[in-house]
C-alpha cells in the first residue's frame, strides 16, 4: 500500500486543498486483487486505491461521467504495427527508455500475457489466444465435457416459437455475456454470438440450445486463435456485407465487414441494422457506410502513430448498384431514405481518402 501511495503522489494525481463545509468531501477504499498468471498460479499481490465515487451527487459533484475505453481494434492495430516494425532491439530499448522517463513503469518483458489473451511467439510473428479463457467458460456453464460440433451455428436458424421460456433468464445472460469478448481473437464466432445476444430480455428453451451450440464448437477448437503477420505490408482494406431482412422477427438485416492491415486482420463486425431495408441495395449500402467509417477511424490512429499509408484505403463490396452509387450522384435521386450514409461514403471518396471496388460474392 506504501509504493501505491507514493506512485500517487509522484504522479500528481490529486492536489490538496483546505476543507470547507460546501464541500462534500468523497472518501477512499483499497481494493485489492490477486494477479494470475497464464497458467492460473499467483504473479502477485496488488492493491488500488479507489475513490468511493457512488458518494457523488450529480449536479454537484460532477456534470458528466467519462470513462475512457480502448477499443479491441486499436490493440490488435497496435499489435500489428509492433509486429512488422519489431527488428530493431536499439529503436526498441529507445522508446521504452523514453516511457520510462515520462511514466512510472516497469518493463515485463516479452509479451506473453494480457488481457487474458495468452500470446505467443512465432517464427512469422505471433500467435493469440484465450485457452484459458475458453476453459473458465466450459466449466463455469457445465459444459467442459460436451461433445464438440462443427459449426457454431446453423445456416438456416430459426427457433422454435413454441419453445418455453428458460427458466434462469440470469444465467443465460451471464453466459451469454462473456462470449463477446471470446471474438477478440476468434471473428468467426461474431455473427453466432451477436445472434444469441438479440434474446437477452426473454430467452427461451432453443435460445440456449443455441448458446449450447456455440461452447460445443468452442469446445472442439480450444486450441484456435489469431495469428498476426510478421512479414506483411502496410496497406489498409476492408470487406463489406450483409443479410438482408435475415432476423425472422423484425425482418432487419445484419451489417457485417472486416477490416485489414496488410494480411492481418484488424477489426470486424456483425451487427444487426437499426431499421428495416426496404431493399437489398439499401441494406448493402448501409453496411458500407459502417465499414467506411471503421476504415477511417483506422487511418486516424495510423496517422496518429505515424504510420503512412502507400495508398488510399480499399473497400470491396460485391453490390454493383452501392458501388455505382459511391461515384456517381445521379443514383441519388432514387436513394433519399439513406441520405446520410450517401453523403458520408461519396465525401471520401471525392476526397480521395478511400476507394471502393467490386469483389466477386464467391470470393
Amino acid at each position: 500500500m506504501v509504493d501505491e501511495l507514493d506512485a500517487l503522489q509522484q504522479q500528481k494525481t490529486w492536489n490538496l486543498v483546505p476543507s470547507t463545509t460546501s464541500m462534500n468531501v468523497v472518501g477512499s477504499r483499497w481494493v485489492y486483487k490477486v494477479k494470475l498468471k497464464d497458467d492460473g498460479n499467483m504473479e502477485s499481490l496488488k492493491a488500488r486505491l479507489v475513490a468511493k465515487g457512488y458518494n457523488q451527487l450529480p449536479g454537484i459533484d460532477f456534470t458528466e461521467t467519462y470513462s475512457p475505453v480502448v477499443k479491441l481494434g486499436t490493440i490488435r492495430l497496435i499489435l500489428s504495427i509492433a509486429t512488422l516494425k519489431s527488428s530493431s532491439s536499439s529503436l526498441i530499448q529507445d522508446f521504452i527508455n523514453k516511457l520510462h522517463a515520462k511514466f512510472a513503469m516497469k518493463d515485463l518483458g516479452v509479451l506473453h500475457y494480457f488481457l487474458g489473451i495468452q500470446v505467443s511467439t512465432v517464427s512469422t510473428g505471433l500467435f493469440l489466444q484465450q485457452t484459458k479463457y475458453v476453459v473458465n467458460i466450459l466449466k463455469c456453464s457445465g459444459m467442459h465435457e460436451s461433445k464438440p460440433i462443427k459449426t457454431p451455428l446453423c445456416t438456416k436458424t430459426k427457433p422454435d416459437p413454441d419453445s418455453p421460456l428458460y427458466p434462469d433468464p440470469h444465467a443465460y445472460r451471464s453466459l451469454v455475456g462473456a462470449l463477446p469478448y471470446l471474438t477478440l481473437t476468434r471473428p468467426y464466432l461474431s455473427f453466432s454470438v451477436n445472434y444469441v445476444s438479440q434474446f437477452m430480455h426473454a430467452p427461451i428453451e432453443s435460445h440456449f440450445g443455441l448458446v449450447r451450440r456455440i461452447l460445443r464448437y468452442v469446445k472442439g477448437t480450444i486450441n484456435l486463435g489469431l495469428h498476426i503477420q510478421a512479414y506483411s505490408s502496410l496497406d489498409l482494406y476492408g470487406f463489406s456485407d450483409f443479410d438482408w431482412a435475415g432476423c425472422n422477427i423484425t425482418r432487419r438485416s445484419t451489417t457485417g465487414y472486416c477490416t485489414y492491415l496488410g494480411s492481418n486482420i484488424i477489426s470486424w463486425c456483425s451487427k444487426k441494422q437499426p431499421t428495416v431495408s426496404r431493399s437489398s441495395y439499401e441494406a448493402e449500402y448501409r453496411a458500407l457506410a459502417q465499414a467506411a467509417a471503421e476504415i477511417m477511424w483506422l487511418t486516424f490512429i495510423l496517422r496518429n502513430l505515424d504510420v503512412p499509408l502507400s495508398q488510399a484505403p480499399i473497400l470491396f463490396c460485391d453490390n454493383m448498384s452501392s458501388l455505382f452509387m459511391t461515384i456517381n450522384p445521379v443514383f441519388y435521386a432514387r436513394s433519399k431514405h439513406i441520405e446520410v450514409d450517401y453523403h458520408y461514403i461519396m465525401e471520401r471518396v471525392s476526397l480521395g481518402l478511400l476507394v471502393t471496388k467490386h469483389i466477386q460474392t464467391q470470393s
